[in-house]
């Protein structure tokens, strides 16, 4: 085995980021995933702006490593073309509103029907019932409706804030390959397949429960009132820019005080214990600010470090790219794509020592792989070509 997915194929019939992400990291690891696309416009992130050549960055980082078929579902000949896809496949991955997918005719019940061991995932915004259910949903709404966004802001009493990425699609499509490679495991030891049902609404709370919902692990003793420890955050200002600067134990902020020549502050009352430290802490936070103030982020970067003290950079994207770290890690890949050119991504985070991910496949373009699935499914050149001249499919770029 040379991957460790080798083997598996996935039908991919989502779009917009959850599900292309739940695939890629997928295809990344080795599986054959089929992207499969509405022959007018695709995936709609194909449409999105910052492009090249036709090709938007936001597909681009979504869909590395998978084949790119289209069909209109809505007809019965591409219809019975899915079906055959789905005789061959270890899962399908579906992202419409719930509903949706039962009367297309692509639902679990009659995928099923056709491979019974299939891993079916059904992900959704709010839940497949409830009130929420069928309404439209984007990546804000999930923010404000699970908490995140006051959670973000630090206290009840503070503006709601988002956090400036769409976290819980990103979220959810980690979650959601981590399910699938779960239930591939179970399927390996009992020859049974299984419904996935997850939403971005369940994914970020419970993402949040683990460190953020305290106040409401005890039943009975629930806060009525979010407050903040402080106001006042561990990004710092120095002379010249910002820089974070994290203590926690006493041994740390020993350190501290000896990389700001304030050996004082160690039997300082207010700071002697974490106790005192956190009871105490908008005191010690404006104190460390001022302290960072007073120097440029290189220099206190060496004297912290050489304390020992934990501190890292503020770092804009472009920075970020070229810090020895991420450099010494190789966190950042380079590859050609055939039309859009050289492209720069970030390598799965994940290091196998026996079976490593690659880019097998570049992002495709519309349709680029249609002939060749259709052909897999049975179709014959004459009937590709009638879909194609009718316009249920489309053949790549010569289409």
């Amino acid at each position: 085995m040379t991957s460790l997915f080798e083997g598996i194929r996935i039908l991919d019939l989502t779009s917009m980021i959850s599900g292309p992400t739940t695939t890629m990291i997928l295809a990344d690891q080795g599986a054959d995933v089929i992207k499969i696309e509405t022959p007018e416009t695709g995936d709609h992130t194909r449409m999105v702006s910052t492009r090249r050549a036709g090709m938007s960055a936001s597909f681009v980082n979504n869909n590395r490593n998978k084949r790119s078929l289209t069909l209109n579902l809505k007809d019965d000949r591409c219809l019975a073309a899915f079906q055959a896809l789905v005789k061959t496949a270890d899962v399908i991955v579906q992202n419409f509103r719930p509903g949706v997918a039962d009367r297309i005719g692509v639902g679990e019940t009659a995928c099923r029907a056709l491979k019974d061991d299939i891993i079916y995932v059904s992900i959704s915004g709010f839940g497949e019932t409830g009130p929420y259910a069928q309404k439209p949903v984007y990546d804000p709404l999930v923010q404000a409706l699970s908490g995140l966004t006051t959670v973000q802001a630090g206290s009840d009493q503070n503006r709601p804030r988002l956090v400036r990425t769409i976290l819980p699609d990103k979220l959810t499509g980690f979650a959601a390959s981590q399910a699938i490679s779960a239930a591939l495991f179970h399927r390996e030891r009992t020859g049974t397949g299984q419904h996935i049902q997850l939403s971005m609404l369940d994914t970020v709370i419970s993402f949040l429960w683990g460190s953020d919902m305290g106040g409401h692990t005890f039943v009975g003793n629930e806060f009525t009132q979010e407050n903040a420890q402080s106001f006042i955050d561990l990004i710092y200002e120095t002379a010249d820019g910002y820089i974070s600067v994290a203590v926690q134990s006493n041994k740390e902020w020993a350190n501290l005080s000896r990389a700001f020549d304030m050996p004082e502050l160690v039997d300082d009352p207010r700071f002697k214990t974490a106790a005192l430290r956190g009871k105490n802490i908008d005191e010690r936070l404006n104190l460390t600010q001022e302290v960072l103030r007073t120097r440029t982020t290189e220099d206190w970067l060496a004297r912290l470090e050489a304390e020992d003290v934990p501190c890292a950079p503020v770092l804009h994207r472009r920075e970020m790219r070229v810090h020895p770290q991420v450099q010494a890690n190789d966190t950042i890949m380079e590859y050609e794509h055939p039309t859009a050119g050289r492209l720069r991504q970030a390598r799965p985070a994940p290091r196998f020592s026996e079976t490593p991910t690659s880019v097998r496949i570049p992002p495709p373009a519309l349709g680029e792989h249609t002939a060749e699935l259709l052909a897999e499914a049975g179709l014959s050149q004459t009937d590709i070509a009638t879909l194609a001249a009718e316009g249920l499919i489309k053949l790549g770029d010569s289409a």
